[in-house]
């Protein structure tokens, strides 16, 4: 694991720090072999160990890391159980958006959804990282467009953490393309007008995402 050294005149240390170690995790460069320890990453970044140990935390808070017994931190691995009760309040809250898009027949809202998908299903550059915001960014705008403050409060809890792009860049990289796929029909179900069909094809395509996602820990 080489990281980068950070210099002094960094406004916020720590959150160069966390940007550093999660862009570290995602690449797989930290492993669930890795022990994190406060004291070495500060040497090997030549800085002092309290934004280290606030980006360490912070990654412990948000479920990316967790404590070791030997001390120091550790990849947090989440089981079946937990990623399944993620991906049912994933479809709680999307869902309902779905149903709620439904219901309301705005032709503007479904052409802007078009447009969305469109364009961030055009990758530039086809890495994890591009594929888990052009997915986050098109499940964003389903429920933004609902209008529903509290949909998208809930929405950016689950896919705001880091734990999300920790869990996302575990997807082989030959199944990630498909996790960028369906998404037009979507905008098509909901479009007819029919609320319980737009809420099952959505939760659906959750399903499709859990599926994949319990694939990459076999």
């Amino acid at each position: 694991m080489a990281l980068k050294t950070i210099r002094n005149d960094r406004r916020r240390l720590a959150d160069a720090v966390y940007r550093q170690l999660l862009d570290a995790i995602i690449s797989r460069e930290i492993g669930p072999n890795d022990q994190l320890v406060q004291q070495k990453l500060a040497e090997e970044m030549q800085i002092s160990r309290t934004p280290v140990r606030e980006a360490l935390f912070r990654l412990e808070q948000e479920g990316v890391l967790r404590s070791s017994p030997r001390g120091g931190f550790i990849l947090y691995q989440m089981k079946e159980p937990e990623i399944r009760e993620l991906y049912q309040a994933r479809a709680a809250i999307e869902g309902q958006a779905a149903r709620i898009l439904a219901a309301r027949q705005d032709r503007k809202i479904l052409e802007e959804l078009r447009k969305t998908i469109l364009r961030e299903e055009n990758l530039r550059e086809k890495t994890v990282r591009a594929y888990f915001e052009a997915n986050r960014n098109i499940h964003s705008k389903f429920v933004e467009l609902t209008g529903n403050r509290f949909l998208s409060e809930m929405f950016n809890m689950i896919w705001g953490k880091a734990m999300a792009f920790h869990l996302f860049s575990a997807i082989a990289e030959e199944d990630l393309e498909k996790s960028l796929t369906d998404h037009m029909t979507l905008v098509d179900v909901i479009a007819t007008g029919d609320r319980t069909a737009a809420l099952e094809t959505y939760t659906a395509h959750i399903q499709d995402g859990f599926d994949l996602q319990i694939k990459s820990l076999d």
